[in-house]
């Protein structure tokens, strides 16, 4: 599908706001209201838009403790990756999980009640079937940067 500045532009807007209404986001883009709902219409059956959502901030729920986990594993095929994906799905605790070349397999980042939460699931994954080689465990001090919602076109360049 081509997009053109009118199309990256509601994608710019409905990434930071995706409340916005109607009127307000016609007025931002110069268009009237039917021709940008058209657009917004048509980004969304092409699947370029897929749904709109709230960030919630957890810690304003209930506080957890963050922590990144490198994974290294004692087989490397198909299905040793496939059978420890699935305990990453499985596992809660889990919030983010990227598969990484360079020695290391897996980067893990578990937001549990507190470290020994923590310890308690990987000692668990340990004497289960998970296939860990070796882990590293690196607490989270201080949060840096967060990823923010928002879209820009220079995203595509």
């Amino acid at each position: 599908m081509k997009l053109d500045r009118y199309d990256l532009k509601i994608l710019e807007i409905l990434s930071r706001d995706g409340r916005i209404t109607k009127s307000k986001l016609a007025e931002a883009i110069n268009l009237s209201v039917s021709p940008c709902w058209e657009r917004v219409r048509r980004l969304e059956k092409a699947g370029i838009i897929e749904g709109y959502s709230a960030r919630i901030n957890p810690d304003a729920l209930v506080k957890r403790t963050p922590v990144w986990v490198q994974i290294e594993l004692k087989a490397h095929n198909a299905e040793s990756f496939a059978r420890f994906e699935a305990l990453v799905h499985a596992t809660p605790e889990v919030t983010e999980c990227v598969a990484v070349g360079g020695g290391v397999d897996y980067l893990i980042k578990f937001e549990t009640d507190s470290i020994d939460a923590y310890q308690r699931r990987m000692d668990a994954w340990l004497t289960g079937e998970a296939g860990i080689e070796r882990y590293f465990t690196y607490i989270v001090t201080k949060t840096v940067k967060r990823p923010s919602p928002g879209f820009s076109p220079d995203d595509l360049a």
